[in-house]
């Protein structure tokens, strides 16, 4: 498993800030991660505010503290595959998803994360770059 994705499980929720058409911020919550072919993914529905932000603009900022008080800031692009094996994978690896998502229900999405920038924080220890 990638360290990226490894940190983002580890957090559990993490906070996912896009901006919409306005320029207006908007940040959500999200808790499924998934990798496939060495990248990095997250999901959403393609009915939803946000994945309209996220394709927009896709540049966005990823935050989340773990149970031991650290916490991640990351800055990636969004890339959106429309492949279904990488659906396929996502939904192996977060059950749970499949009560709200299917392969091929037209609404499912995955997107992975491209020019990742990655800090790991603590208010004890100097901030760790990770990528």
């Amino acid at each position: 498993m990638s360290r990226i994705a490894e940190e983002l499980k580890k957090v559990n929720v993490f906070y996912v800030a896009t901006v919409d058409a306005a320029g207006d911020p908007h940040v959500r919550p999200f808790g499924a991660v998934a990798e496939f072919e060495g990248r990095t993914y997250i999901c959403t529905g393609n009915k939803k505010a946000c994945y309209e932000q996220m394709t927009g603009h896709n540049r966005v900022e990823i935050s989340g503290m773990a149970p031991d008080g650290t916490w991640l800031r990351l800055q990636a692009d969004l890339v959106r595959d429309d492949r279904d094996a990488a659906r396929a994978a996502f939904l192996e690896q977060c059950p749970d998803l499949k009560k709200m998502y299917s392969i091929g229900d037209g609404i499912f999405e995955v997107l992975y994360l491209d020019n990742i920038s990655c800090t790991k924080c603590s208010f004890t220890a100097a901030p760790e770059v990770i990528c």
